[in-house]
């Protein structure tokens, strides 16, 4: 999907492309054994369909990054599997000119979700840049029970396994996530699983379910519409995404409890180190420009741009934190 430039963003695009060498030339000092790459296009590998989040972001960083390169960044859409697909492209491509942008699923807890995955995250991904990240918010009918979070979580307590929470899928972060939030506060509401998310709200809205754990986008039209109530997001403190609700750490529910979805950049291992850390300059870079930045956060995320060492930090505490979870709760995806 290609939307027309403001005549902002063309303003932006041309100075972006006047910087361009400059960019370069930095990356080039810093790493002089990637001086020479790239010496053709790059394939930038996506694992889900044109219009989705990840596809979005890819395409946001592609444009830019191609006048800095001074090479196309080609999107290549690979969908499936929750987007292992094209991470496995990822890890097998040998041409130095392939790498990709995954959701957090595809970098962590693949291999430890379907043992038949066949790549190994940890070992076959050479971590590039956490691009963007956000909160999950918890929701529930907009009848729910208590006059706060706090309140809310006693009357879950009681009501032990006769409440539900709904999730698209096993495995998803939607049902780990929730997972990990019975461990913290000692409630056990029944897993039910859906389709999609859309499901998921419909069930809530209806009564079918009582509580899910959902990107902020698609909650925060439904609590102002009045149809759903946001009980808290899942970071450590309130998300610039949406900052008018709590988090369930301020609220006293948790501690020091982070649950964020995030996307990234990535590599094949095979990738020579100073090329990676080229690229991982560079979309670190564009991440954190003002014009990227507006553009992350319309799609909403919050901007990280890190370095390679930085998504690696994240990578290894994600892993540790829900592999934790999957493992406990025996939780398996086909």
């Amino acid at each position: 999907m290609t939307f027309p430039l403001s005549r902002r963003a063309a303003l932006s695009a041309a100075i972006g492309a006047a910087c361009a060498p400059a960019f370069a030339q930095k990356a080039t000092r810093q790493d002089p054994a990637a001086a020479a790459w790239p010496t053709r296009p790059l394939r930038l590998l996506v694992g889900f369909p044109g219009g989705s989040t990840p596809d979005l972001v890819a395409r946001t960083i592609a444009e830019p990054l191609s006048k800095a390169l001074g090479q196309p960044v080609v999107v290549d859409n690979k969908p499936g599997a929750g987007g292992n697909i094209a991470a496995d492209a990822v890890v097998k491509a040998t041409d130095d000119h392939t790498f990709g942008v995954m959701i957090n699923g595809n970098m962590t807890i693949a291999k430890l979700l379907n043992p038949a995955t066949p790549f190994d995250p940890i070992k076959d991904l050479a971590p590039v840049s956490l691009i963007g990240t956000a909160p999950l918010v918890l929701a529930a009918p907009a009848n729910a029970p208590g006059a706060n979070a706090q309140d809310f979580f006693a009357a879950a307590r009681s009501a032990g396994n006769k409440w539900s929470y709904g999730s698209p899928g096993v495995g998803t972060v939607g049902h780990i996530g929730m997972e990990l939030l019975k461990s913290r506060t000692n409630i056990d509401p029944v897993h039910v699983p859906y389709p999609g998310n859309p499901q998921v709200i419909n069930a809530m809205i209806s009564g079918q379910i009582q509580l899910a754990l959902l990107p902020p986008g698609l909650v925060t039209q439904q609590v102002r519409a009045g149809k759903l109530r946001a009980i808290g997001v899942t970071s450590m403190g309130r998300s610039s995404l949406v900052p008018e609700y709590p988090s369930l750490d301020e609220s006293g529910v948790t501690r020091a409890f982070q649950l964020e979805i995030w996307t990234a950049a990535a590599a094949p291992r095979s990738m020579p180190k100073p090329i990676v850390n080229k690229l991982s300059g560079l979309i670190a870079e564009i991440a954190r420009s003002s014009e990227v930045r507006q553009k992350l956060f319309q799609q909403g995320w919050q901007v990280a741009g890190t370095s390679s060492e930085g998504l690696a930090n994240r990578i290894k505490a994600d892993t540790a934190l829900l592999g934790g979870i999957i493992e406990s709760r025996h939780i398996k995806a086909e």
